[in-house]
């Protein structure tokens, strides 16, 4: 499934709780609950996002010449966030995620919901996530 169709099936999801931000954040945390989880032994200091208030590791490889990435965080909300965007680009191609526009953001209004802090903490994992990319593909 290309990026483009993830995003618009996050956004129709989401669209299903209205102006429900109460039922969007217990949809964000049952997110979290199905986050592909880091290997125990990928959960280390260096793979923690920088900029992020709670915790967040982070971990990408190349399989099959597309991207996988697996995340964990201490903090429930933070993990539907990072879920969400690992539903959207994991398993795509270096080039598929680097032109992600991660247009459902704004679309569910992810971002004017959240603390300044969390909505920092967005932007960081997502440039994490496209600097993995790059390393990855410069290790190709």
């Amino acid at each position: 499934m290309r990026i483009a169709e993830i995003e618009n099936e996050i956004v129709e999801e989401f669209e299903l709780f209205c102006d429900d931000w109460e039922g969007k954040y217990e949809h964000l945390i049952d997110l979290g609950k199905h986050l592909p989880l880091i290997d125990k032994q990928n959960k280390t200091d260096d793979r923690l996002i920088k900029g992020c208030q709670s915790k967040v590791w982070l971990h990408s490889e190349l399989k099959d010449e597309k991207i996988v990435f697996t995340a964990d965080s201490d903090a429930i909300i933070t993990k539907g966030i990072v879920a969400l965007l690992i539903r959207v680009i994991s398993d795509h191609t270096g080039d598929e995620i680097l032109n992600a526009q991660f247009e459902f953001i704004n679309k569910i209004g992810l971002i004017e919901h959240l603390s300044p802090t969390r909505s920092n903490g967005l932007v960081s994992m997502i440039k994490q996530m496209k600097l993995d990319v790059v390393l990855l593909k410069s290790k190709a």
